[in-house]
């Protein structure tokens, strides 16, 4: 239990910190700015060229020529209008024609992106990890509370009907006190492999790439497999646990882990990688209840998704309830097939919310939850020992 000291400096700091607010709603064509030109950009581009959405891409933000003009072609033959083009975002947060930016940049740059972006008065779809570094995270996070701008995550998860109907149902005490889960994800091909070799460093902002972080000279292979080097990412943390993990503040109702112990390492994937190709980590949540996520690139086990509670137990593969494991005297008295609730895409739930100014699915408390969690297992397992998080000053120890 935090001290009175502690629960003080966490009432100070939240005192601080407007919740969201109503703003003007924009022009019913949302005109859209994306910020990174890559994989996740490409997806956001499909679904709003080919949906009823009403919105557009109408700046295109890239460091690597390359991908920046091949992107902006696809956006002019979309809706047949060159999109303005920059290789710095501040150049598209400080036009006044862009009503709301989604953030596809490389992990290291999201915190300050987003910071930077609500404080220019933009709404926000931001891709996970919300947040790599935990100061950097906070402050995004108490901006975002500050202003009035529409903030989504990209844990789109929170938007898929099944896991709504779980977290309904958990939430709801069918499976008792959860007390474990185990989230294991498993596959064995080199999923983050780009072509490096053709990228010309007078092609690449490279100054723009690197964010204030010390990358060194330009590399071509940092830019296009940044995944596999800190301190572009925190490794499997950011670009895995942050989707599974987010289930533990929406199944649970805790928002932030007491303590995290992790390991892992390079086992296969000799390729220069830095980042881990398996992964252990233990979560731990002040509730009572400890998730374990396994990972690894060196086999494709498949998958397993477990939520173990006193009355029953929760098959996330299989979408089903079942008093699997209990022996309590309220236990399930038998199997339950849960039914997907109706639910529209992710991004279409942030476009709904901009004009509506209506709280998104995976709003900023979720973002810096999972944040919270993935850096507190990265630095655990750079540490080599366990971590704690102080939720008076929203701090690691």
């Amino acid at each position: 239990m935090a001290s009175i000291a502690m629960q003080t400096s966490r009432r100070a700091i939240l005192a601080a910190v407007p919740m969201l607010g109503a703003a003007q709603t924009p022009s019913d064509r949302i005109r859209i700015g994306i910020i990174g030109a890559g994989g996740r950009a490409n997806d956001h581009y499909k679904e709003l060229s080919a949906s009823d959405l009403n919105a557009r891409i109408t700046h295109v933000c890239d460091v690597w020529k390359v991908a920046r003009e091949k992107f902006a072609g696809q956006v002019k033959q979309a809706w047949g209008a060159e999109p303005k083009q920059s290789t710095r975002y501040q150049d598209l947060l400080a036009d006044k024609e862009v009503d709301a930016v989604i953030l596809t940049a490389p992990d290291h740059t999201h915190s300050r992106m987003l910071k930077d972006a609500v404080e220019a008065g933009k709404d926000v779809y931001c891709e996970k990890p919300m947040g790599t570094v935990l100061s950097e995270a906070r402050d995004a996070f108490i901006a975002v509370k500050r202003s009035k701008q529409i903030v989504q995550v990209g844990t789109q998860r929170r938007s898929d009907g099944g896991l709504a109907a779980a977290a309904k149902a958990i939430r709801a005490g069918m499976i008792g006190k959860v007390t474990r889960a185990d989230i294991q994800y498993h596959f064995q091909e080199p999923r983050w492999r780009r072509d490096f070799h053709m990228i010309r460093a007078e092609d690449v902002d490279w100054e723009a790439f690197s964010f204030g972080r010390d990358l060194g000279k330009f590399d071509a292979r940092k830019l296009r497999e940044w995944q596999l080097f800190p301190p572009l990412t925190n490794g499997i943390a950011g670009l895995w646990l942050s989707h599974f993990i987010d289930l533990a503040y929406w199944f649970l109702d805790d928002p932030y882990p007491s303590s995290a112990v992790s390991h892992g390492g390079v086992y296969m994937w000799n390729d220069g990688r830095v980042t881990s190709d398996v992964y252990h980590t233990l979560v731990e949540y002040p509730k009572g209840c400890m998730v374990h996520f396994a990972m690894s690139m060196t086999n494709a086990a498949g998958s397993r998704h477990l939520w173990f509670g006193t009355r029953g137990l929760f098959d996330g593969e299989k979408l089903k309830l079942s008093p699997d494991g209990s022996k309590d005297p309220q236990r399930l008295e038998g199997q339950i097939k849960l039914q997907p609730v109706e639910m529209n895409s992710h991004l279409a739930n942030f476009l709904d919310c901009v004009r509506s100014r209506k709280a998104p699915r995976a709003d900023i408390q979720c973002g810096f939850s999972h944040a919270v969690a993935g850096i507190m297992s990265s630095e655990a397992l750079r540490l080599g020992r366990k971590v704690a998080f102080d939720t008076g000053r929203l701090e690691i120890v």
